[in-house]
Order: C-alpha cells, then structure tokens, then sequence
C-alpha cells in the first residue's frame, strides 16, 4: 500500500475529519447548487433589485422560524386579472371592464403592506379606475380612483389620505376585526374590484394585486426587498473560491521561493530573507483596505493583492528551515551526479519532500481568507457586484438589523461563515496528525 493511500485510511480513524470532510462536501454541494440553480448573470440581476423583487416584502424573516415557534405570520398573496373573471361592456367609442381580485386571508396577523401593480396600453387617452376593497362580513370601503399610466402602481400602505380616513394604515385598517381597534386582523374571503374605464376601443388594461406578508422564504428578505437566500447559496462559491485560490496562490509561490532560496544560497537567499522581513511587519489588512478605498474594490484585485502579499509572508522562514537539510542530502547529491539541472531539483527532489507536512496548514489557510474577504465586505469594501456573506452582514449593520429584531439577517451568513471554518478546522488538525512526524506517536 503506498504511503498516501496508508495516511487517507488513517483519516478514517479520527471522527472529527469524517465530520469536516461532510461538512466541506456540505459546502461544495451548495456551491455547485448555486452555480446551476441560479446562473452568474441571474444571481447578478436578482442581486441589484431584479423585476421578480416587487413582489417580495420588506425585511421579512424566514418562513420556518415563524413556523417553528408557533406564528401564524401571512406569507404573500399575489392575484393576477389574468386569473379573474373580467367582466366588459362596450359603449360608443370604449368600454368600461370590472376586474375581480379575490383572495383568501388565512392569518390573523397583518400583512406588512399592499401594492396594485397596473399595466394598460392605449394610445392617448389613460383610463380611469376606480378601486372598491371587500371585506368578509360584507362591508365595502371606496379606495378612490385615478388615471393609470402604462405601467403604474397604487401603494396603498403609502397613502396618507386613505389612512387618515381609516383611522389606521391601510393594510391594517382594511384586514383589521371590526371593533377591537386594530388588534389582529380578521380572516376571510377578501377582493378588490377595479372598474376601469378604457377610452379607445383597442386599449388594454390588466392589473395584478400584492399583499406584502411577514415571512419569506427560507432565509428572509432584507430592506431592498431582495431574497437573502440568493447571497447565501452564491456567497457559498465566492468564499470557497477566494478562500482556495488565495491559500493555493501564496503557498505554491512561498514554497517554491523558499527552495529556490535554499538551493542558489548567498545573494538570492539574502534578498528574499530580507524581502521576508520587510513583509512581515506590513499589516495587510489596513493595506487592502487602502486599497480598495483610493482604488477599487473588486474582488479579482482584493485576491490579487493577497497573493502578493502573502508571497514572501512568514511561511519562507519555516520553509527555509525545512530544506536546509535537505540541500546536502545524498539523492541531492545523487541528482546532481547525473547532470539534473536547478530547476529539475527543486521542483521535483526538494518541494515534493515537505508537501506531505504543508497539506494540513493550506487546509487550515483556505478558512483564514475566506474570513478575510467577509471582513472587508463587512467593512464596506467588498464587491459591490457580488452576492456575499459579508455583503449580507455590511447591509446588516447599515441598516441596524439587530436593533430592529431582524435576527436573521445576521444569524444566517454568521453560522456558514463560522461552519466553513470549522469545517476546515476539524479537517486540518486531524491531516496534521497523520503528515506531521512529530506528532503521529500521539
């Protein structure tokens, strides 16, 4: 049995590397979801506050959650004319149409808002409609009436006239039980009527309804109306991504550097010790957010700056200690005899010597700059383009989510950000069982 195969089946025998191998494979599963579930370009949309996010409420928490603890909180309702029986009647140069919507209100608590999405074609003259709210024990509330453009919405939770008149705002007042001010809301078979006046015989009109509700989804909505679910799943591929390329990036470079150091000695090995040096007490944080303030904050150049950064870090000195050794053993020496060339004893006699002791610290780096690129997201300096976990945590704080209850909002990106990093944890103490030497017998 070779010596890999003989330390992968020694990974079996410790239960917390089966556990962080799940709980990675957990995250690859979600990350390859993502990416054929919701394409880049649709995450993008959907992200910047797509078409399909008017029908979503305001800062709504997870389904689930109300659920679990025994809420009744309203989901959101959406009735299209396409659906409804319209009624028409001709007269001489138009024709009046009464829409229908009706729904059925199952909750007793109150929606978080209602919106009337209209679309209607004509060629110069806007119809006018007029809206009648229906209640279940009967009663009729007059909601006005106004032209419509081609693409209009009527907000009534917005309209200050309508709530002075109902005492109330009016997705409380229109759903709220008669007589016990406002208390729970009542419900029932509820419809609004459009009757629509049309001034052209050719013109069109189709409306579709929005009672915003209270929960949403699995993961919730934040302040733009958007799925916080969409930033959880693509967050997942971007901080594996960053977290890989940044941990393959700076160890590859620093390793072969370190050899390359070793093996030539003397002047190059001065350079890149005092290059090491100098690095060392450059704080790299503070640099990227320099970085991403006074230039750009994409994510492609955040990576790049931290592989630079991170080429000539720490790792070169105990690198450098590692190989030492190794320069005057005799299959170098051996090498050397049969005419192998620098590049060949690097490459293949010294780096491939230590790479067994170096598999559980790029295990356990790949987490350290999966955090780093949520801090600076957190910091206001992540991509703007991207969905993230610590997009989903800046807007979070911006928009004080935890003073206002929304728990959710932080909760959810801060387990997967700590579930990543456990997850490679677990993985990498256990690797560092088996490939360090030192502390196999233990």
């Amino acid at each position: 049995m070779s010596p890999w195969r003989e330390r992968l089946r020694q990974l079996s025998r410790y239960p917390s590397a089966i556990a962080g191998m799940g709980m990675i494979a957990v995250l690859v599963a979600i990350a390859i979801y993502a990416v054929v579930a919701i394409p880049y370009g649709q995450a993008l949309e959907l992200w910047r506050g797509g078409e399909p996010w008017r029908l979503n409420p305001v800062n709504a928490g997870p389904v689930w959650v109300d659920r679990l603890f025994g809420g009744d909180m309203p989901r959101t309702i959406v009735v299209d004319s396409d659906e409804a029986e319209v009624e028409e009647e001709r007269f001489d140069g138009g024709r009046m149409v009464r829409i229908p919507l009706e729904f059925d209100y199952e909750s007793t608590g109150f929606p978080s808002g209602i919106n009337l999405f209209v679309r209607s074609a004509f060629e110069e003259s806007e119809p006018f409609v007029r809206m009648t709210w229906h209640r279940p024990d009967g009663e009729e509330i007059q909601l006005g009436g106004r032209a419509m453009s081609r693409q209009d919405r009527v907000s009534f939770s917005q309209d200050w006239t309508l709530e002075r008149r109902l005492g109330e705002v009016a997705h409380v007042a229109l759903f709220a039980v008669p007589d016990e001010q406002f208390e729970r809301a009542q419900p029932g078979e509820y419809g609004l009527t459009l009757d629509a006046i049309l001034f052209e015989e050719d013109a069109e009109i189709a409306a579709e309804l929005v009672v915003y509700g209270r929960v949403h989804g699995i993961a919730g909505t934040d302040h733009q109306r958007r799925d916080l679910m969409v930033a959880l799943l693509w967050g997942t591929p971007v901080a594996l991504s960053f977290g890989l390329l940044a941990a393959v990036g700076t160890t590859i470079t620093t390793l072969i550097i370190a050899a390359a150091g070793v093996w030539y000695g003397r002047w190059v090995d001065a350079v890149i010790q005092r290059l090491t040096e100098v690095n060392m007490i450059l704080p790299l944080l503070p640099i990227l957010v320099m970085v991403g303030t006074l230039y750009s904050t994409s994510i492609w150049l955040m990576l790049g700056v931290v592989i630079a950064l991170g080429i000539f870090s720490a790792g070169i000195k105990m690198y450098r200690a590692m190989l030492l050794p190794m320069r005057e053993a005799p299959y170098i020496e051996a090498a050397r005899a049969y005419g192998a060339g620098n590049a060949r004893i690097i490459l293949r006699y010294m780096i491939p010597r230590i790479l067994p002791v170096l598999i559980p610290t790029f295990v356990t780096l790949i987490p350290t700059f999966v955090f780093l690129e949520a801090s600076l997201a957190l910091l206001g300096l992540g991509d703007p383009v991207l969905p993230t976990w610590g997009k989903v945590l800046n807007d979070a704080q911006a928009q004080s989510a935890l003073y206002h209850g929304f728990y959710y909002w932080v909760i959810a990106p801060a387990v997967l950000l700590m579930f990543t990093g456990l997850g490679f944890a677990m993985l990498g103490f256990a690797l560092d069982r088996i490939f360090n030497p030192r502390l196999r017998a233990v």
